[in-house]
């Protein structure tokens, strides 16, 4: 069917299914009410009340609780996509880190209902309080949930112009609540006695990637810089960065207990299993540029997921990962490594 379809067609497909995730409500604004929005908020006092949060549980929401280290959690997405089945089952993987005074949440899932059972996930494992959330980076299956802690005042962390992009509605993040809290350079959180270092990176997600690396239990949370057996969100990436990037944490990182943005818990090997993705994808788009295909050609005659990817989820993201590389290889001159 995937030959069929226009990669277009494909992708308005894809960006739906996930977009009916959205139905929930997961808040607009930070802000507090001022003099100058009294009115909107009388008019907002007139509607329907909103349906409580519903209650699911970890099973229910397609996620795993997983202790990576001491005090240290993932909470691993199943699902595959597109479509997603509900509006509380989650697309992204979650993270706990537990100090000896208070608690990090990373990626707080795509929705204030899953928020809610991050939360109340917390509550079980420990009575300290929630201190920071980071968003790995802007995209809504990992930002959706912010609301369910900017309400409680907790700081929400972002990076660069996350902000702007989440307000203007940037690839399906309208009505998302922003990050509270800019960061753009390396940056500690202490946890009491835990040391949580928040590095940036570049490639995935135009300018607004973090990595959150616990330094004494060697646990990398990578956001969507990898994506363990699944076919990778290419649609406002750079490829070349994103493998510059990979590069770097392989050496920084070479003992590390990697988090992915999706897919099972790793090592190093998950990051030398993305990058590998790339660098066939890249020798793959200079084959075709020596063959001067159109990319309508390279659409309908690469369309089958190769082999090697045949057990990868996601595999509807995969056309697009062809236009992506269509784009930013054939049309591009060999930039010459650097002696």
């Amino acid at each position: 069917m995937l030959k069929k379809l226009k990669l277009s067609h494909l992708l308005a497909f894809a960006l739906a299914a996930i977009a009916a995730i959205m139905s929930v409500t997961i808040g607009s604004s930070w802000e507090p009410v001022t003099a100058q929005n009294q009115s909107q908020v009388q008019k907002q006092a007139q509607k329907p009340a909103e349906a409580p949060v519903q209650i699911i549980s970890l099973q229910n929401a397609g996620l795993q609780l997983q202790e990576v280290a001491q005090g240290v959690y993932a909470l691993i997405a199943s699902t595959d996509l597109p479509p997603v089945p509900a509006p509380t089952i989650a697309i992204a993987n979650g993270g706990i880190v537990i100090g000896s005074e208070n608690v990090l949440v990373i990626d707080p899932f795509q929705s204030s209902d899953l928020a809610e059972l991050l939360i109340s996930t917390v509550k079980s494992l420990t009575d300290k309080p929630i201190k920071y959330v980071l968003n790995t980076h802007y995209h809504f299956d990992h930002t959706g949930g912010n609301v369910a802690f900017v309400k409680r005042g907790i700081p929400v962390i972002g990076r660069s112009v996350i902000r702007e992009y989440i307000q203007s509605g940037k690839n399906n993040t309208a009505g998302v609540t922003p990050p509270t809290v800019i960061v753009n350079s390396q940056t500690d959180l202490w946890l009491g006695d835990r040391q949580v270092r928040i590095e940036r990176v570049d490639g995935h997600s135009a300018g607004t990637d973090l990595v959150a690396y616990v330094p004494d239990v060697k646990v990398l949370f990578t956001g969507d810089m990898v994506f363990n057996k699944r076919i990778p969100w290419t649609g406002d990436s750079e490829i070349r960065q994103w493998q510059g990037s990979l590069y770097r944490l392989i050496a920084t990182f070479p003992d590390a207990k990697v988090v992915p943005g999706h897919g099972d818990v790793t090592d190093v090997t998950g990051l030398q299993a993305q990058q590998a993705y790339f660098s066939w994808l890249e020798r793959t788009a200079l084959e075709w540029k020596a063959q001067i295909l159109t990319k309508e050609q390279v659409l309908e005659k690469f369309a089958k997921v190769p082999d090697a990817y045949k057990d990868y989820k996601f595999k509807g993201l995969y056309p697009l990962n062809l236009e992506s590389a269509y784009e930013q290889f054939t049309r591009s001159k060999i930039i010459p490594l650097i002696p």
